[in-house]
């Protein structure tokens, strides 16, 4: 079993309120869980108007599908025109560390 995580680190555009920060951050975190069956969601700077943190976990038994997987949600992120992804840390993680 292998377990692969992402936290993205996103500067939001022309944002003036939380509400309108949660308005960009929801679409992402839903369209991340529906497309790629990954559970993700809001993990941090949850405080700050034009900042983001989204995290992310997949499950796999192959470390190809997990690494897929996690391709395609980091392209799905830095492809989103409202945000600029300031930066990607990726984990690998197997049931034997």
């Amino acid at each position: 079993m292998y377990v692969g995580t992402l936290s993205f680190d996103l500067l939001l555009g022309d944002v003036r309120s939380l509400k309108e920060k949660r308005s960009l951050v929801r679409p992402i975190v839903a369209e991340l869980q529906r497309k790629y069956g990954v559970s993700a969601a809001e993990t941090g700077n949850q405080d700050l108007h034009r900042r983001a943190e989204i995290g992310l976990a997949v499950v796999s038994g192959e470390t190809g599908h997990l690494t897929d997987v996690l391709d395609r949600c980091e392209r799905l992120v830095a492809g989103r025109p409202e945000v600029e992804l300031l930066s990607v840390r990726r984990r690998l993680h197997s049931d034997e560390d």
